[in-house]
């Protein structure tokens, strides 16, 4: 029997539903495996996987008798067979989070059931990681360790903030990884102060800083890393930056571990920042794994205990608007006694020699 469906199956029993619809291709595919467009069906008794006509033959190589489901192209479906799949149930969960308004009338015409909301209960799973997702998340930090190394060889003077994010994305592709985790961010000069800027047509300048967050998605698990480079030198205004926002990123680090307070974190690590002269411009970090940003959510407004083996960003900023921004990410994995950090890049400041 497919362990997490059985997991899923006795979770249902605990809200009294008696099946579930999963939307969300990256439930699916934590569940079963699938990578196909379509919608799984769960009963307390059977499974039923429904999608193209071009994705069966796929998704029958992927599953095993031990997945105990069955896979139907829609086309061959009828409305009454739906309803029927849901016969002997009366409430019946749906992800609410994902669904649209749409698909939720289309669910209640279709099924002709009590549709039930099951808040986050696949994603609240994926919180605490398995050993075999531990591996390909670390797997994926290394390589965009490598990346990074890379970089530093890579990037010159007169090269476009466009050019050096086309690069990551090849350097990963050509390297294993499957996809980029998130579309690079690479950031220089007074761009940087923006936390989430979008790599333009500037061009790299002798003296400037220049921000890079990257992360590659390996086997259908991300990683994720924000690292600063200097051009040739560091301008004092940026060192004396720097050095407070690693502080930050170190005092934080040293404070994860199993059942401390995630909120209380955020908190500290901020007021650090307050007392430093700088105005935190986003969450302190985010969970990783299938997705890029999932549960849990690391900032002031969540309260919740850390736990073992949830993976983790810690990502704190100091940025001067309109003139420069310092970020300092690491993907780090929550331990019983402490952390393990993932993505094993320096984070002394680093200078390339380049023209």
């Amino acid at each position: 029997m497919n362990i997490k469906i059985k997991w899923l199956r006795d979770q249902l029993r605990t809200q009294d539903l008696q099946g579930m619809i999963v939307s969300n291709p990256t439930n699916i595919k934590y569940l079963t495996g699938i990578e196909a467009e379509g919608i799984l069906l769960i009963t307390l008794k059977e499974n039923l996987f429904i999608t193209d006509s071009r994705y069966v033959e796929a998704v029958n190589t992927i599953l095993t008798i031990e997945d105990e489901i069955l896979v139907n192209d829609k086309k061959n479906i009828s409305r009454e067979d739906y309803a029927s799949f849901f016969m002997f149930c009366e409430n019946v969960g749906f992800e609410e989070n994902y669904v649209t308004y749409a698909d939720y009338k289309e669910y209640l015409q279709t099924f002709r059931v009590n549709l039930m909301e099951t808040e986050n209960i696949i994603e609240g799973q994926r919180v605490i990681k398995e050993q075999r997702e531990i591996e390909l998340i670390e797997a994926a930090c290394e390589l965009t360790d490598k990346c990074f190394e890379y970089l530093k060889t890579f990037i010159k003077i007169g090269m476009s903030e466009k050019e050096i994010a086309f690069e990551i994305e090849k350097y990963y592709k050509t390297h294993g990884a499957e996809d980029v985790a998130f579309e690079p961010i690479v950031a220089s000069g007074h761009n940087s102060s923006m936390p989430h800027a979008v790599p333009g047509t500037r061009k790299i300048k002798d003296g400037d800083i220049i921000l890079i967050d990257m992360g590659c998605k390996l086997k259908g698990y991300c990683s994720d890393m924000t690292r600063v480079m200097f051009v040739n030198y560091i301008e004092d205004e940026y060192k004396e930056a720097y050095n407070i926002c690693l502080r930050n990123n170190e005092l934080a680090e040293a404070e994860i571990r199993d059942g401390k307070n995630m909120k209380v974190i955020a908190q500290n690590s901020n007021n650090h920042l307050k007392n430093n002269g700088y105005v935190p411009m986003h969450s302190l970090g985010h969970g990783v794994g299938m997705d890029i940003h999932e549960e849990p959510f690391f900032g002031i407004v969540y309260d919740q205990q850390l736990k073992e083996n949830m993976i983790i960003t810690v990502e704190p900023g100091a940025y001067s608007i309109g003139k420069f921004g310092i970020r300092i990410e690491d993907t780090i994995l929550v331990t019983r006694s402490g952390c393990r950090i993932l993505t094993k890049t320096s984070k002394e400041p680093v200078i390339i020699r380049c023209r």
